[in-house]
């Protein structure tokens, strides 16, 4: 049994579905996007070792024929230096527009490999086979696809929709506990931007996800991917109302360029973080109470997950330092950087009107472990 979110754009229409058993039986759903009989996956060696001979064994017992490029796993894969490599085996194992690439990952690969897809040929069709709780409820979703560079994350990218995605949660079992931690800095932020009834869902079912339970992890992955869905059918190419789910990911992007796109510092971990000091500078502004944030901070508290920017390992860089790498985001415009900061939890907003100092003060603190000073 599945769950089916359609996402309706018109020609670039496609369904995700969400449910238990669905690697083992991929070739079912895959089958009918296909006008010849063979896919093209891309997936990085944990993945791998954990899911590709399942995922390759329905193809199989389909009659579809498949050859596999396996990347390195790391945020460091988002390069050039990877996605050439990926460009290059997709052109020499004759892809065609019309055939279909498979991105079996994290978010990583599925970035990586929607980004190849959009270029090559210009635009091959793709579907999405997440394998992290991070990638199953965001990255997998929307159509953003991209590559880092020194200069920033995601700077290199296109939007480019995949044509299916397959969101099987009993992948999940497979991770890390702190990989599964990092998904979930993502799921909370759900909750923050524009749902408070999810955030008091995850404020009582938080730990039975981070645990395993079944029936949480389908219910944080379908209102996940509908608040998504619902956000990215308003506003495709985020000219409006989707930059609310950029909410920390401008806090997060500059930590995780600070720390070199390692394992410092998760993707989900960096978004957590980001999300506490985005509703932290939000009530030094004014615009929301500070019980906001207590309730932010402690619920990711109690959940384990970081808060601040002290809790990162290893040396960073300071304050200033920080806030000329948010200056780089993609989100800047007209020379004015663009926050996403609230007026309560699931109530948020984006403004380009703060203040640098007051952003010093947040990143200062959090450096300190004293955001409340």
């Amino acid at each position: 049994m599945s769950i089916t979110i359609k996402v309706p754009l018109d020609k670039r229409s496609y369904d995700i579905k969400i449910g238990q058993g669905l690697l083992k039986n991929a070739a079912e759903y895959i089958s009918p996007l296909l006008l010849r009989r063979k896919v093209f996956i891309v997936t990085e060696a944990t993945v791998a070792n954990f899911h590709l001979k399942l995922f390759t064994r329905t193809m199989d017992s389909a009659g579809i024929m498949h050859s596999t490029l396996q990347l390195p796993a790391g945020e460091a894969t988002k390069s050039w230096e990877y996605l050439g490599k990926t460009v290059d085996f997709l052109i020499e194992q004759n892809v065609e527009r019309n055939d279909v690439i498979i991105a079996l990952g994290g978010g990583v690969i599925g970035d990586l490999v929607g980004f190849a897809a959009a270029i090559l040929r210009r635009g091959v069709r793709f579907v999405q086979v997440p394998t992290t709780l991070l990638a199953q409820v965001d990255s997998s979703v929307g159509g953003k696809t991209g590559i880092n560079v020194r200069q920033g994350k995601n700077l290199i990218g296109a939007f480019h929709q995949p044509s299916l995605v397959l969101a099987d949660v009993d992948v999940l079992n497979t991770l890390q506990k702190r990989d599964l931690m990092a998904g979930y800095g993502e799921v909370v932020k759900y909750g923050l931007l524009g749902n408070e009834k999810f955030f008091l869902w995850l404020e009582k079912n938080g730990h039975a996800l981070m645990d395993g339970d079944v029936g949480a992890c389908l219910e944080a992955v379908r209102m996940s991917c509908k608040t998504k869905v619902d956000i990215v059918v308003r506003d495709e190419f985020e000219l409006g109302d989707r930059s609310l789910l950029n909410l920390g990911h401008t806090f997060g992007h500059a930590l995780e360029a600070a720390t070199g796109y390692s394992d410092r510092l998760l993707h989900g971990e960096g978004v957590a973080i980001g999300c506490v000091l985005a509703f932290e500078l939000s009530a030094r502004l004014g615009f929301c109470s500070q019980e906001a944030p207590s309730r932010v901070r402690s619920h990711l508290t109690k959940m384990g997950i970081k808060t601040d920017i002290s809790q990162v390992t290893g040396v960073l860089l300071d304050p200033l330092e920080l806030l000329s790498i948010m200056e780089q985001d993609k989100k800047v415009v007209s020379g004015k950087l663009n926050l996403i900061l609230a007026h309560d939890i699931g109530k948020t907003f984006k403004t380009s009107d703060v203040d640098p100092e007051a952003i010093l003060s947040v990143l200062k603190d959090s450096l300190k472990s004293q955001p409340y000073s």
